[in-house]
């Protein structure tokens, strides 16, 4: 009997030893379920803060090409704008000219029976006076290049010549073809023979 009872006491022994491990195991089971609940949340958190990182780049996906296309629209417009002022532009000088145009044809057809010189010359004096009023309007100026010092940014040197005078060295000494500018803008050099 009295291995019995130790026997018992043996078992009951094992039995609380075996019992123990088993709240462990609850106890690790919670823990785990736990850790598995704040893991979720966490994988919950950062899924959604992955999706809601999606949305915005989605979102500047479609502004960056809204504002691409806007942009190219504007480009697109204002290049036919300026192709529209430009020719806009162009008929009004055109037509500032008309008048120029009109006085030459009245003033070929009157040397044809002319037979005072001097009256055509006045007459090819005032068109030409004409013509010089229009495009001083339109802001067209001659480059004043007679006895100039010579400057490659307004003149174009045809050839050099031997200075007729010392202080005529590195100047203009005869102007081949007047040069114009508008406003700072050169539209013609004035070709020009420079003295050495």
């Amino acid at each position: 009997m009295e291995n019995t009872e130790q026997e018992e006491k043996e078992v009951k022994v094992e039995g609380e030893t075996n019992v123990q491990p088993e709240t462990d195991d609850a106890d690790n089971d919670s823990k785990k379920s736990k850790k598995s609940r704040k893991q979720r949340k966490e994988d919950e958190a950062k899924d959604k803060e992955i999706e809601e990182l999606k949305a915005q780049v989605d979102e500047q996906k479609d502004r960056y090409l809204r504002l691409s296309a806007e942009f190219d629209n504007y480009r697109k417009r204002t290049l036919k704008e300026r192709s529209d002022m430009l020719k806009t532009a162009n008929g009004d000088t055109l037509s500032g000219m008309l008048p120029v145009l009109d006085d030459l044809e009245r003033a070929m057809q009157s040397m044809e029976k002319a037979t005072d010189v001097a009256a055509v010359r006045e007459g090819v004096v005032l068109i030409y006076n004409k013509l010089q009023e229009f495009l001083k309007n339109k802001g067209i100026v001659e480059i004043d290049a007679m006895n100039q010092v010579f400057d490659t940014d307004l003149h174009e040197a045809i050839t050099k010549i031997p200075a007729p005078t010392e202080d005529l060295k590195g100047k203009v000494v005869d102007v081949i073809q007047k040069g114009y500018k508008i406003d700072t803008k050169v539209i013609r050099y004035a070709k020009v023979v420079v003295g050495e």
